[in-house]
């Protein structure tokens, strides 16, 4: 299976976290939508670019993330693109993400969105900004992969 195919339940996956973050771990929690955004990220309507989440009065909310309007419902059901939404964890979990993000200066971003059964979840990195040399050193390791992996393929028809 290559690289590029989602599996099953999986609605988006956001890449350009993992260029722009080391992410230390990963959460899964779960997200809070009305009818018409759950119907949107069906349909694989969303993007997490730049989305980020915060804690806010023991609660993590999850902003910047924009899931398009619901095309058939009209304009009076739908929803606000960008809006806030809530994601679903246990109180020790919150408390102990709060502590990481306020002691370390982490940062909390989503990394995939996907379907669990009927409900939608969000794999949530924890996650230190990365500098502009590692990104750098990240591209360099990579394509030297690929160059390795190029020669080997070419070896072998050899």
């Amino acid at each position: 299976m290559s690289k590029n195919t989602k599996s099953p339940g999986m609605v988006a996956e956001n890449r350009k976290a993992r260029h722009d973050y080391h992410i230390e771990e990963s959460i899964e929690a779960g997200l809070v939508l009305t009818g018409s955004e759950i119907k949107s990220v069906r349909a694989g309507r969303l993007n997490m670019r730049g989305s980020y989440a915060r804690v806010v009065n023991d609660e993590i909310l999850l902003y910047d993330m924009h899931i398009s309007p619901y095309e058939q419902s009209g304009t009076y059901f739908n929803h606000d693109p960008v809006r806030p939404r809530k994601l679903l964890l246990s109180r020790r979990e919150i408390s102990r993400l709060n502590g990481l993000v306020r002691q370390k200066g982490l940062t909390l971003v989503p990394l995939r969105i996907y379907f669990k059964g009927r409900w939608a979840k969000v794999e949530l990195g924890v996650a230190r900004g990365k500098k502009l040399y590692d990104k750098r050193e990240d591209i360099a390791k990579r394509e030297s992969q690929r160059d390795i992996e190029r020669a080997m393929k070419s070896r072998m028809r050899d």
